[in-house]
C-alpha cells in the first residue's frame, strides 16, 4: 500500500521562529523521502523532537507545518480521512513505542495477542515462540506490570511485529536490552524486512538497533 513517505518542509510548531539547538538538522524543513524496502536510522539528541517526528509520521499528532506524503506505487496520496488514517495503522504502518504502551493488567502474551485479534496475522504458537526466543519463556503469563522495562520493551517489539506492514517504525527500541537481546531483536525484523519487502525506520539517541541501515539522517 504505501510505498514511499515524503516529508515536504515539515517543522513542528513548537520551533517555528525557534529552532532546536544542535546545529543543522537532515529533516526538519527538508525535502525527504523514505522508500519501501530501504533501512533508516534517524539519530537524535534531547529536544530535536525525535518524538514529535515519530507521531507525526504515525498520524497521531498534527501540530506541524508543511506536508507528510504517505504514497502508493503510483504517486497517489493516501490516508486521507482519519478512518482511512486508522486503517493504514493496522495494515501498512506498524509502530513500536518508546514509552512501550502495553495494558499493565495483562500478561505479556495478552498483549500481543489482543493487537493479533484485530489483525489475525499470526498464530497464538508463532506469538509464543517469538516471545520465547526473545527469552521471555518465563514470563508468558506474567502481567506487565510486573515486568522490567526491558521486557516490556521485548513484548513491544513483538505487538508491533503482528500486523501486516509496509514500514516498521521503532523509537528508540533497545534503550532497555543488553546486546544479546539486541541481536536477536534485529535477526528477528531483518527476516520480517525481507520476507515483506518493507521499510525500517529506527530512532536513536544514543544507543542504536544494531542493523544494516541503508542511511543515517541526522534529526
Amino acid at each position: 500500500m504505501i510505498e514511499t513517505i515524503r516529508f515536504n518542509n515539515v517543522l513542528p510548531n513548537v520551533f517555528v521562529g525557534s529552532p532546536p539547538e544542535g546545529g543543522p538538522t537532515d529533516v526538519w524543513e527538508k525535502e525527504l523521502s523514505f522508500k519501501k524496502g530501504c533501512s533508516y536510522l534517524i539519530e537524535a539528541a534531547s529536544g530535536r523532537g525525535k518524538s514529535s517526528f515519530c507521531s507525526f509520521l504515525y498520524g497521531l499528532r498534527s501540530d506541524y507545518q508543511g506536508r507528510i506524503e504517505l504514497l502508493d506505487r503510483d504517486g497517489n496520496a493516501l490516508g486521507s480521512t482519519e478512518k482511512d488514517r486508522c486503517e493504514i495503522r493496522k495494515s501498512a504502518l506498524a509502530l513500536m513505542f518508546q514509552e512501550h504502551r502495553l495494558f499493565p493488567e495483562l500478561t505479556a502474551l495478552e498483549n500481543v495477542m489482543l493487537k493479533n485479534q484485530l489483525t489475525d496475522y499470526f498464530t497464538e504458537g508463532q506469538v509464543r515462540q517469538m516471545l520465547c526466543t526473545l527469552g521471555l519463556q518465563e514470563k508468558l503469563d506474567t502481567p506487565c506490570a510486573k515486568l522490567s522495562l526491558g521486557q516490556q520493551q521485548r513484548v513491544a517489539f513483538v505487538r508491533m511485529l503482528a500486523q501486516p506492514a509496509d514500514f516498521f517504525l521503532l523509537d528508540e527500541p533497545i534503550s532497555h536490552l543488553d546486546a544479546g537481546n539486541a541481536e536477536i531483536m534485529s535477526a528477528i525484523l531483518r527476516q520480517r524486512q525481507h520476507q515483506d519487502g518493507a521499510g525500517v525506520i529506527a530512532t536513536s539517541i544514543g544507543n542504536r538497533l544494531p542493523y544494516d541501515y541503508d542511511t543515517i539522517i541526522r534529526l
